[in-house]
C-alpha cells in the first residue's frame, strides 16, 4: 500500500548554512517510503520513491550539503534546488548501479513533471565516480546563475561542473529525492544561501547545434498518441484544431517539449510541425532525433514511424537523443506541411531536426 507522509512547515527560516535535522517538522515529505531512523550510528532520513523539501527556504543560488549512504544496488537519489512545485525543479542525483561509469550521476532539469536525463547526457551532465557503499559519504552542489558544480567528498575539486542549467534561475526550495527502486540514507542536510558565489571548476566543452540545425519549431497541445490512426493518412481535423506554440531549440539544437506541457495517458504525443517552402520539386534531406517515439507525415500521408525508447533496442539501450534517422522529403514546389508526431514514455521528450543543404528553402 502506497505511503504518504507529510511534515507541515510551523517554524521560521533557518540561519544560513545550518544543519536542519531531518526530524525537524519543517520538512515536508511526500514518498512511498519515508521514516527517521538510525542508520550507520547517525539519525537519518531513509527515503524512497519521493522527495523532501524544506518548505520555508528560499533559494535561488548557493551551496547544499548533505551525507549520503547507498546500498550499492540501482537507484537514483540526490538532491533539489529552485523547486518551484513538485513537478518543477533542477535535480543532480547518483546512480549507484553505474559507479565508476560516465552515467555514474546525472544533472537534469525537470520540467511539467519530466525529467529529460535522455536529452542531457555527456560532458557537462554527468561524470565517472567510484561511490562507497554502505558507509557515509559527503555531497556538496554549489549553484551560481546558470551554472553549477558537485563535489563528492573531496570538498576542493569538483567532479562535475554543469555549464548550463536549463530552468530559469529563479527562487525556490530544496531538499533531496530518491527514486522507486533502491531507498537511500540522508544526514547533516545544510544549505546557504547566497549571491553568485565563486565557482572553482572549469566549464566542459558543450557541443553546439551543427549546420543547418532548424533552430525554433512550432509545436501543438498534447493528445493521445491512440487517436493517430496506424498507416493511414492524418485526419485534417487532428492538426487543423490543435493549439500550437513557439519552442526554440536549447543550445544543443534540441526541443525540450517538456517545456510546454507534461504528458498522461491520455495525452502523451503532440506534433511538432515545420512548414516548408520550396522554390523547386525535389527531394532534400532531413536529419532528425526524437524521444521516444515518431510518425513523421507529409502533406497528412504517413512516410515514417520510429521508436527510440528505453530498452526498445537491446537490453542496455538508453534511448538517448541523437541524429539518428533521416528522410528524404519528396518536396513539391511551394508549400509543404512536416508535422512529427512525437509521443513520451519517460526520461525526456523532445526532438531535434537539421537540414544541411537549404537552398531554396524557406522554413517556418
Amino acid at each position: 500500500m502506497r505511503a504518504i507522509l507529510f511534515f507541515c512547515v510551523f517554524c521560521g527560516l533557518a540561519r544560513a548554512g545550518e544543519v536542519v535535522p531531518f526530524s525537524s517538522e519543517r520538512w515536508q515529505i511526500s514518498a512511498r517510503e519515508s521514516r527517521i531512523e538510525r542508520h550507520l550510528d547517525r539519525e537519518s532520513l531513509y527515503l524512497k520513491g519521493g522527495i523532501a523539501y524544506l518548505g520555508d527556504s528560499a533559494f535561488k543560488d548557493g551551496t547544499i550539503e548533505f551525507d549520503l549512504s547507498l546500498p550499492g544496488e540501482r537507484g537514483f537519489m540526490g538532491a533539489v534546488w529552485r523547486l518551484v512545485d513538485g513537478r518543477n525543479y533542477e535535480e543532480f542525483y547518483v546512480r549507484p548501479h553505474q559507479s565508476g561509469k560516465p552515467d555514474a550521476n546525472q544533472y537534469t532539469p525537470v520540467f511539467n513533471g519530466l525529467s529529460g536525463w535522455q536529452l542531457y547526457h555527456g560532458p557537462g551532465y554527468g561524470v565517472p565516480v567510484t561511490y562507497a557503499f554502505n558507509t557515509w559519504f559527503h555531497v556538496k552542489i554549489v549553484v551560481s546563475g546558470q551554472q553549477a558544480e558537485v563535489y563528492i567528498e573531496d570538498m576542493e575539486k569538483p567532479v562535475l561542473f554543469v555549464p548550463e542549467l536549463k530552468r530559469e534561475p529563479v527562487t525556490g526550495k530544496v531538499g533531496v529525492k530518491c527514486g522507486n527502486f533502491s531507498p537511500a540514507w540522508f544526514s547533516n542536510f545544510r544549505f546557504e544561501a547566497s549571491t553568485a558565489p565563486r565557482l572553482k571548476g572549469s566549464p566542459p566543452k558543450i557541443p553546439v547545434a551543427g549546420k543547418g540545425t532548424l533552430k525554433k519549431f512550432k509545436v501543438s497541445d498534447s493528445f493521445a498518441a491512440a487517436d493517430l490512426a496506424e498507416g493511414r493518412p492524418l485526419d485534417a481535423k487532428m492538426s487543423a484544431t490543435r493549439k500550437w506554440r513557439d519552442l526554440a531549440v536549447e543550445t544543443s539544437g534540441v526541443a525540450n517539449l517538456a517545456r510546454l506541457q507534461g504528458v498522461d495517458r491520455q495525452r502523451d504525443t503532440a506534433f511538432v510541425r515545420l512548414v516548408i517552402n520550396a522554390a523547386e520539386a525535389g527531394l532534400r534531406k532531413i536529419d532528425f532525433g526524437y524521444s521516444d517515439r515518431v510518425r513523421v507525415y507529409v502533406a497528412g500521408k504517413p512516410v515514417y514511424q520510429g521508436n527510440n525508447r528505453y530498452l526498445s533496442r537491446d537490453f542496455r539501450y538508453l534511448g538517448t537523443i541523437g541524429y539518428f534517422d533521416s528522410l528524404y522529403l519528396d518536396l513539391k514546389q511551394g508549400r509543404n506541411e512536416v508535422l512529427f508526431a512525437v509521443s513520451e514514455a519517460f526520461g525526456g521528450w523532445g526532438f531535434q531536426a537539421r537540414i544541411e543543404n537549404q537552398q531554396g528553402l524557406t522554413i517556418e
